[in-house]
């Protein structure tokens, strides 16, 4: 398996988080982004790893498995996934869900975003 490399740059991937969710920066050091959900009491904190494995999705057994799965609700799932696309992220080749798009960040992390079904 290997001893991993580097993580991404938390700054770069918290930024990118920040445009696709409209959530302000507020806090950043060497190492270290937090954006927060504004004026509620949620925060996201984007930490450098100094070893790092991307995940693997879906899982696979003895493989990195997810650190972090957010599901984000969207009103318009092609607008969002075009957005969020434009920000960085790719589309899994998975895909368990009529209703809703698994994507990677940056950095291989695993996010959905989905549409509300009657």
């Amino acid at each position: 398996m290997g001893t991993g490399r580097r993580g991404p740059d938390p700054g770069a991937l918290a930024r990118s988080c920040s445009s696709l969710l409209g959530w302000p920066v507020v806090h950043q050091e060497p190492g270290t982004t937090v954006l927060a959900a504004l004026p509620g009491p949620t925060f996201l904190v984007f930490r450098l790893a100094t070893v790092y494995r991307p995940p693997v999705w879906p899982p696979v057994e003895g493989q990195q498995r997810p650190m972090v799965h957010l599901d984000f609700r969207v009103g318009d799932l092609d607008a969002a996934v075009a957005d969020a696309v434009a920000l960085g992220a790719t589309g899994a080749e998975s895909q368990p869900r009529d209703h809703g798009r698994v994507l990677l960040d940056p950095a291989g992390h695993p996010f959905c975003l989905v549409v509300d079904v009657d």
